[in-house]
């Protein structure tokens, strides 16, 4: 298997060293990965002065360029939320906002910058709504030239109107390591054959 690397942002609202769920279930997939010697690194973004804007730079102070540089160096992107009012939380639009500009940003073949890059995604929450939240994300991402997995998120959901936290189950349901280890093996195998063979250049 051809080397892989793998980055994560966890787009929850807490920053460190606030606990969080959306970190669990990044912990999660790194155990999977780990299965296939792949390494993560993971980035809180409310850690980070992320600006606001649709460029790859939005000038002084910005830390975007630096995660930028982390998600284009990796094979493997992982976007993770939680679930804010049914949708992603306002983290995860400002990711994908500043991923906008690779649309207009293309490798030396001619492709778009993060072509040959496969994405995964993350959802955590006390409603229902992860499959919305999942489709927001998806559509995001390969609109900017990620590709998708079959199965590519992994979720878990309270019941409704409790207040129990992923991050405080005694146990994770067997459910959501399925899901989990799924998600992780099909992105492993596509991103394996994507480094095999790229997509074509335009």
């Amino acid at each position: 298997m051809p080397n892989l690397s793998a980055f994560a942002l966890n787009c929850t609202l807490k920053p460190s060293p606030q606990p969080s769920s959306t970190d669990r279930m990044l912990d999660l997939i790194g155990e999977q990965l780990d299965r296939y010697d792949i390494k993560m690194k993971t980035v809180r973004v409310a850690d980070r002065d992320v600006k606001l804007g649709v460029t790859s730079d939005e000038g002084s102070g910005d830390e975007w360029p630096e995660l930028r540089a982390s998600i284009l160096g990796a094979e493997l992107f992982i976007l993770a939320t939680p679930i804010w009012l049914g949708h992603p939380s306002s983290n995860a639009q400002r990711v994908l906002e500043r991923l906008d500009a690779f649309l207009g940003e293309t490798d030396d073949a001619g492709r778009p910058v993060s072509a040959d890059r496969v994405a995964m995604v993350a959802v955590v929450g006390n409603e229902d709504g992860a499959h919305h939240v999942g489709a927001e994300l998806f559509q995001g991402l390969n609109d900017v030239g990620f590709t998708l997995p079959f199965g590519a998120m992994t979720y878990w959901v309270g019941e409704a109107m409790h207040k129990e936290d992923f991050r405080d189950l005694s146990r994770v349901p067997a459910e959501v390591n399925t899901t989990t280890s799924t998600m992780v093996r099909n992105a492993v195998h596509l991103a394996s054959l994507l480094q095999d063979k790229p997509y074509p250049s335009g």
